[in-house]
């Protein structure tokens, strides 16, 4: 006869206990979760990828234009298990855990950026996880340019080992600081989208006396609590300078003899 089940979906035997049944199905959840994240990660590497294509593009038309990571990317090589990803809590103690990357025109108040995020309760336990998606700028506050954040050992920007590849990136670009203000969409693996805001804060360049340290702030539509308590994570914005179109150059004339 088949092995029945009480209400958590654990299988028990004739004797009303559980039985071995409970690992097995224990077991097929562990690999189904897993199988979600990893897929859930893949999306973002995605719709990541296609969303910064367009940044050299944007460069190379003269437009300025600012490129940030959250919690992600060369800030996670430093030794610092405390760079990413970016967590904030709220009074509550619950927390987020957001990594994410992407690119904005403060001028033109435009954006496309995205990432991860896991909502985790007091005790730990994971209560959502899935991707979030930028589709607003609603402010920026530049603190100015930073060029010696590109000396602090690798600190700000991960280790050298980008050698030449980092080089030309900053020829026509530098880190700097500034207060980021996104509206974006949480989009979580179970369950239905949320709209939330999101702060971004990176401390290099004129900081103000009230954000000295890098950090995220969210703060969920309709939701009972505010996440205002920065606890870890590294950001970093990156300031595309506009470059100016050569002179054109007069025709040359031919020699008569």
């Amino acid at each position: 006869m088949a092995c029945p089940y009480n209400r958590r979906g654990q299988a028990l035997d004739d004797r009303g206990s559980v039985s071995i049944h409970v690992l097995r199905w224990e077991e097929h959840m562990l690999i189904e979760k897993t199988l979600r994240n990893s897929v859930m990660a893949f999306a973002a590497v995605v719709v990541l990828t296609v969303s910064l294509s367009s940044i050299p593009a944007r460069a190379q038309s003269g437009a300025a234009s600012y490129v940030f990571l959250i919690g992600s990317g060369s800030l996670c090589d430093v030794g610092d298990s405390g760079a990413c990803p970016a967590v904030v809590k709220s009074e509550g103690g619950d927390t987020f855990e957001i990594s994410g990357a992407g690119i904005f025109d403060p001028r033109q108040k435009t954006v496309m950026a995205t990432g991860t995020f896991t909502h985790r309760s007091l005790d730990g336990n994971a209560l959502e996880t899935g991707i979030w998606v930028a589709d607003e700028l609603v402010s920026f506050d530049p603190y100015g340019a930073s060029p010696s954040a590109l000396m602090r050992g690798g600190g700000a920007l991960g280790p050298a080992s980008f050698g030449s590849a980092r080089s030309r990136m900053f020829a026509t670009s530098m880190p700097a600081g500034g207060l980021a203000v996104l509206h974006i969409h949480l989009l979580p693996m179970r369950g239905a989208a949320k709209t939330a805001t999101l702060q971004v804060n990176c401390a290099l360049g004129r900081v103000p006396a009230d954000q000295t340290t890098d950090g995220i702030r969210l703060g969920v539509d309709g939701g009972s609590e505010e996440f205002n308590a920065a606890i870890s994570g590294r950001t970093l914005f990156v300031l595309t300078r506009e470059q100016a179109s050569p002179a054109p150059r007069k025709p040359t004339r031919p020699v008569t003899q």
